[in-house]
């Protein structure tokens, strides 16, 4: 059962009125989102920081992936709801190039492409948010921390599935066999958004999907509208591919350090089972998706290499703004949540 999502502006308000109704080709009130978006790009807004924009973007994914609205299903592939996406994906890709910039290219070799991601994951990028969860974070701000994480975790492993379709040989034999991981290998109670759930439900939490949608900021929304965006465009299959692979090898250690936090604070094992379980399956997915995903798909498709970095480093980039505001939230004392909203415990 989906739940209510508030609109967080004009351009979000109307595209909800709009899937309220049956799906019409011409449909008047998707043909004023449309309008609206345009509107509010040109603009110039910093999408990225755009809870109007997020938002919408997000619930026009959510057709996709179901669970997130109640609406016609055909407004999928509706040409109108679509070129409302497209508005918004265009200035949205554009933002994040710009945030990346240039950058030096590796060969297209498994092995160039793969050390160069394990040698780019591991630069220091300043403040750690896992090391602060581990030592620092009171029960409140762990809460927090697993609403953040439940818009994307709780369809965990799904915007990296859209590629499978895209991809052929070694590349594609190694996303398969890091999703089937993912998705507990055929054991529905191992499949990590299962077990995630299960997290939220240790820390008192609703693990209906959708729930915390209004209380998370638009960066939130942002990373996982960006995996998205990179696995649901074909021509962006090299971006989510090197976006897996940065998220793969950016993965064993914080969850290690994660999972040290909620016992510091007192939760069981219903709570630290997901960030324990991808403490060892992340350290074997980490090569499987840097040499023969990223690295393997480099050397099928040199033309697709800018993309894998340009990936990598969107994940590192976005995931790293998240954390920023998370502890700048913290380290000020109050709330990331919007509207500065606290969280039982």
């Amino acid at each position: 059962m989906t739940v209510s999502i508030r609109p967080r502006g004009p351009v979000s308000a109307q595209f909800l009125e709009a899937l309220g109704a049956p799906a019409e080709r011409e449909s008047p009130a998707m043909a004023k989102a449309l309008d609206l978006a345009e509107s509010a790009l040109r603009s110039e807004p910093d999408v990225l920081y755009d809870d109007d924009l997020q938002l919408t973007l997000l619930l026009s994914y959510g057709l996709s992936y179901g669970g997130v609205t109640e609406s016609d299903g055909r407004w999928e592939w509706n040409p109108v709801q679509v070129a409302v996406r497209t508005a918004i994906e265009e200035r949205f890709e554009r933002r994040l190039r710009e945030l990346v910039g240039d950058v030096v290219l590796p060969e297209p070799e498994a092995d160039a492409v793969a050390s160069y991601l394990f040698a780019l994951t591991s630069e220091d990028s300043g403040p750690s948010l896992s090391r602060y969860v581990a030592k620092k974070a009171t029960r409140d701000q762990a809460i927090e921390f697993v609403i953040h994480r439940s818009i994307y975790t709780l369809k965990e492993a799904d915007p990296h599935s859209w590629a499978i379709p895209r991809l052929t040989g070694r590349a594609k034999a190694a996303l398969v066999e890091v999703q089937s991981d993912e998705y507990g290998g055929g054991r529905p109670h191992r499949i990590h958004a299962a077990i995630f759930a299960r997290t939220m439900r240790g820390v008192g939490l609703d693990d209906r999907y959708g729930v915390y949608l209004d209380r998370v900021p638009a960066i939130t929304l942002a990373s996982f509208n960006m995996m998205s965006m990179f696995g649901l465009n074909g021509r962006l299959r090299g971006a989510i591919a090197g976006h897996l692979a940065a998220f793969e090898m950016t993965s064993s250690v914080p969850n290690r350090l994660y999972g040290n936090g909620f016992r510091r604070l007192g939760f069981g094992e219903d709570v630290t089972e997901y960030y324990d379980e991808h403490v060892e399956a992340d350290a074997v997915h980490e090569q499987i998706a840097g040499r023969d995903l990223a690295g393997g798909l480099a050397e099928q498709h040199p033309e697709l290499l800018e993309d894998i970095v340009f990936g990598a480093r969107c994940c590192l980039v976005v995931d790293g703004l998240v954390g920023e505001h998370l502890l700048a939230s913290w380290q000020a004392g109050r709330s990331s949540l919007r509207a500065e909203t606290g969280v039982a415990a």
